[in-house]
């Protein structure tokens, strides 16, 4: 038996995949394919009802249901930072009709720090990147300074002092954090917390000095009442509801300078066709001022493209995570 290949040339080859597929001639696609969609198109939502990727995830299925001629249904399957979702596509057929809703985390990110049901290289077709939630790093009452500046420079003079809170091990929030100490060599506390609602309260109460949260209105609310002090935001450019805050980016803190990229995934093998043609759809609807709007309102940053786009955007945010995990393993225990 042949050695496996080491995990780089497997991403690469699991890429060129993908990529092969999505850039396959569209009439011969459409010549082998049977015709699609034959019955409604499930949607699973790989998290929980309620929350901004759930609205968003809704938000996409009505237009897509009139678009293609058949219902859409979401199928909410949360569970281990969207893992558990993820599985359920890959046990599904490859025929179009079951698609997922997800970051890019059980790609990137989880399969790094445990194990999980499904390849991560093999098991996914990357269909359209619909939308990008910012990071915003925050100051509570227990911090002493003004500035992301000032971040740094109490962290440097009291190694181990600053507590920065999280909504868990392996959030984005916590990348950003991990990214910050790697990069900065500092000494800042990580305080897990499980989900954002507590982690807010403590917050507002002092109960540690920083937090990395997604942008939202309650959140916005109480940075303009003083409660909460805005350092920075990861984004690909300064936030519209925050303009005089600057990106990480633009604070030195490149590699720190992450948000949250969700899109659509389809099984692999479904057919070249079917998924030029989602994309195409997906693509349509997000430059269409409705899903803008409520895009808009969630805070959230359309992230259009092709399906080409989208995988070498995941390949590259592997990357990235694979050298923060083996630059400070200690991190994710």
């Amino acid at each position: 038996m042949s050695p496996r290949p080491p995990a780089r040339r497997r991403f690469v080859a699991w890429t060129g995949a993908a990529l092969a597929a999505a850039c396959a001639a569209p009439h011969r696609a459409f010549a082998a394919a049977p015709p699609w969609p034959q019955r409604p198109v499930r949607l699973i939502v790989v998290y929980p009802p309620g929350g901004v990727s759930d609205g968003m995830a809704r938000a996409l299925a009505e237009p897509l249901a009139q678009a293609l001629g058949v219902p859409v249904l979401i199928e909410n399957r949360a569970g281990a930072g969207g893992s558990v979702g993820m599985d359920a596509l890959a046990r599904a057929a490859p025929d179009g009709h079951t698609l997922a809703f997800s970051a890019i985390s059980p790609l990137t990110l989880h399969p790094l720090l445990a194990h999980v049901p499904y390849d991560p290289l093999r098991t996914f077709v990357p269909v359209a990147s619909v939308m990008r939630t910012p990071v915003l790093v925050v100051g509570t009452p227990a911090f002493a300074g003004r500035s992301f500046a000032d971040l740094v420079a109490i962290a440097r003079s009291r190694p181990g002092a600053m507590r920065w809170a999280t909504s868990g091990v392996a959030t984005i929030g916590h990348m950003v954090l991990a990214q910050v100490r790697l990069q900065g060599r500092l000494d800042i506390t990580h305080i897990p917390y499980q989900g954002g609602g507590p982690q807010l309260n403590d917050a507002l109460s002092g109960q540690f000095e920083l937090l990395s949260t997604n942008v939202a209105a309650q959140q916005l609310q109480y940075i303009e009442s003083g409660r909460l002090r805005a350092l920075a935001v990861g984004a690909p450019a300064r936030i519209e509801a925050l303009p005089a805050v600057p990106t990480l980016a633009e604070l030195g803190f490149e590699r720190a300078n992450r948000d949250s990229l969700f899109g659509v995934f389809a099984p692999a093998r479904t057919p070249a066709a079917v998924v030029q043609r989602l994309n195409g759809e997906i693509n349509r609807l997000l430059g269409g001022e409705p899903l803008r709007a409520r895009l808009r309102d969630a805070y959230n940053i359309p992230a259009a493209g092709s399906s080409e786009d989208f995988a070498m955007e995941i390949a590259a945010d592997r990357r990235r995570n694979r050298a923060l995990v083996a630059g400070d393993r200690a991190q994710f225990d």
